[in-house]
This record gives C-alpha cells, structure tokens and sequence, in this order.
C-alpha cells in the first residue's frame, strides 16, 4: 500500500513538472514525465514526444532562440544528462540515454590572436536514430549521427557518424561490434 502510494506521488510529482514546462513553451505530447531538478532553456525550440521521461538532474541547454530540440516517443534520459543545444539536436523514438550522457551539436573556435570567448562557435546538428542505447558517461560530439539501432558504449566519445545495429566504444570511439 505504502509503495503504491509513493508510486502515485511520484508520478503526479512528474507530470506536474511537465504540465509547467508546457505553460513556460515547451511542446509536450502526453504523458511525459520531468524528474525533480530537470532544467530547460528557451522551452520554446523543445519538442518532446510521448512517454519521454527525463531521470532528476536533466539539462536541456538550448543556448539560444534558433535551437530546436526534438525528442521521438518513449524516449528516456538517465539522471544528469545535459544536451547542449546551439542548431539542433535531433532523437528518435525509444531510445535509452544512460546517466551523465554528455551531446552537443557546437564546439568553440580556437584561432591564435584572438581569445576563444570571443571567436563564437562552430555548429552541425547531431542526430540520433530509433532503437539506440548510449552508455553511461558517453558524449556525443557536433556532426555525429548515429543509425537506427546502434549502442555506444559507457565513457565512449563519439566524433564520427555511427552506421545502423552498430556497436561503438572506446575514447575516440570505433566499432567493435554489431548488433
């Protein structure tokens, strides 16, 4: 009884959060679930599908007011993931994002003569299939797509684009597998 109740608590305690997201501009189909702490910025380029849920201590960083974040359905982040969003970032339908997940479609500029803060950054989308599984502590670099069905390993940088039922892993990331 008391599990059932707690259950209960957590769940109206999810959905509230995401019924606030939605009022702040996020686009929300039904059903999703907004652990505690979760943090957006500019809700307005975030669209997420139904069933997606995001663990305690998500981070959607959309840097700015052209960044568009899309999210296929039952798609789950594991707790402390943060997309860092400059262009786009797009993820498809059941997809698994372990904990502390790291994906960013931009990078800073790094020319001599000139201090990096003030060189702005150089984005390209990133975009990731259906049916994949990240790893805990991945992250996924700008350009990268990643086909339908691969897994990336736990820790794995990825910086190249990850073909279809593919297995990657490792700093930088190859494959060693397929699935």
């Amino acid at each position: 009884m008391l599990e059932t109740l707690i259950r209960t608590f957590r769940l109206v305690s999810w959905r509230t959060r995401a019924f606030c997201w939605s009022i702040r501009g996020a686009r929300l189909q039904p059903k999703v679930n907004i652990g505690a702490r979760c943090r957006m910025d500019y809700p307005h380029g975030i669209w997420l599908g139904t069933r997606v849920t995001l663990e305690d201590d998500v981070w959607l960083k959309l840097v700015n007011q052209q960044a568009k974040l899309d999210v296929g359905a039952f798609t789950f982040f594991g707790r402390g993931t943060e997309l860092d969003v400059s262009q786009r970032v797009s993820i498809g339908s059941n997809v698994l994002i372990a904990p502390r997940v790291f994906i960013t479609d931009h990078s800073h500029n790094s020319r001599r003569g000139l201090p990096i803060n003030q060189q702005g950054c150089n984005s390209q989308a990133v975009s990731i299939g259906n049916d994949v599984w990240i790893g805990t502590g991945a992250t996924i670099l700008s350009g990268v797509t990643i086909g339908d069905g691969a897994v990336i390993g736990a820790g794995a940088v990825v910086r190249s684009h990850v073909p279809d039922h593919e297995i990657w892993a490792g700093v930088p990331a190859r494959r060693i597998g397929e699935r």
